[in-house]
């Protein structure tokens, strides 16, 4: 910024998927940790979606789904050019082969992922997979994953020392009360209790 000031510069935010042009930031190579580059990332990704698309209709359900399509009685999926089954715009992934706990590994515990979580996670496949009962999946794969609950981060903050509360010294000294509502009219036209107890006696 202390660069920038001398100049009119304005800064302008253009989202990644209005980016459609790759430009030579998007080719730059990016290390997290260990050489990882933007284009190894492209690689597996491509290879994810040829394997889906292969085996795509060996999915039962996805048949169906298909055959919907094709007459028009699905209103979210459509067929591209190749063939291949898309629920809004998001490739359909088939129950098949493990294919989907491959898809959650390589997303989740991949160099360039570095283990995000629930939502994070979601948010990531939500905008180029689909699947049934994805949401489920993904909360439960990373539920497994050991990496996560050893790290897992508290997001709140910490409560301190119990306080404990002072004995009472006589009968009656200190009560609680509560109400018991919502009870069957059996006795006349009373649906509640009130409840007292000393905290001494019990």
């Amino acid at each position: 910024m202390e660069f920038l000031k001398d100049y009119d510069v304005t800064i302008q935010y253009h989202p990644g998927k209005a980016n459609v042009v790759e430009d030579a930031l998007s080719r730059k190579a990016m290390s997290i940790g260990s050489s990882c580059s933007w284009a190894s990332q492209k690689e597996v990704r491509a290879t994810f979606i040829e394997e889906i698309k292969a085996k795509q209709f060996e999915d039962d359900n996805l048949n169906e789904l298909k055959k919907k399509t094709a007459i028009g009685k699905s209103q979210e999926t459509t067929l591209d050019a190749e063939g291949v089954l898309n629920f809004k715009g998001r490739i359909c992934v088939p129950r098949v082969d493990d294919l989907i706990q491959k898809l959650l590994a390589e997303s989740h515990g991949s160099r360039y992922s570095i283990h995000p979580g629930v939502t994070k996670m979601y948010r990531d496949l939500n905008r180029i997979y689909w699947w049934l009962g994805m949401k489920k999946d993904i909360a439960e794969f990373v539920a497994k994953c050991q990496n996560c609950q050893q790290v897992k981060y508290e997001h709140q903050r910490h409560a301190g020392l119990l306080q404990r509360m002072s004995i009472p010294e006589w009968k009656w000294e200190m009560i609680a009360m509560d109400f018991m509502v919502g009870l069957p009219k059996t006795l006349g036209k009373f649906d509640s209790i009130w409840v007292v107890v000393d905290r001494l006696t019990k």
